[in-house]
């Protein structure tokens, strides 16, 4: 019989993983999301939680500041994109891009992928279909 030598597998785990994954629809499109492990999502989601005492149940309440989270969630897990053309804009939600040209990159900041979030449900599905899918993260894909 061999020794094998006992291996946790919290020494196997890592946090989180950025891959860069095309938008399909979108020729050349890629976004770079981070996969995040459930710890660092409890993590998120309880810096943006507020406890109060409630008189009426007399029990803590906890309230989730929706808009603290986006922008949290957002800054976690969008790090960027790279072929993100201003004409994709109107495929996504209503804008007016009259003041650039339509072939030219649109820049990466965090408040533009939290604007796209809160206002493009295409965007926003397609972003939390793909970070809670495991498989696009991994070796395997």
């Amino acid at each position: 019989m061999t020794d094998t030598p006992v291996v946790s597998l919290e020494s196997l785990m890592i946090p989180s993983r950025a891959v860069n994954i095309p938008f399909e629809g979108f020729d050349g499109l890629e976004v770079e999301l981070v996969y995040l492990s459930r710890n660092e999502l409890v993590k998120l989601r309880k810096k943006c939680v507020t406890s109060k005492f409630s008189r009426s149940t007399r029990q803590p309440e906890e309230t989730l500041d929706e808009e603290k989270f986006l922008q949290e969630y957002c800054a976690a897990v969008i790090q960027g994109w790279k072929g993100f053309k201003y004409r994709y804009l109107e495929e996504l939600l209503l804008v007016d891009i009259s003041a650039f040209e339509p072939d030219d990159d649109m820049p990466f900041t965090v408040h533009n992928a939290v604007t796209l979030m809160k206002n493009s449900s295409d965007f926003d599905s397609w972003v939390t279909e793909t970070v809670g899918d495991l498989e696009n993260f991994t070796a395997n894909k």
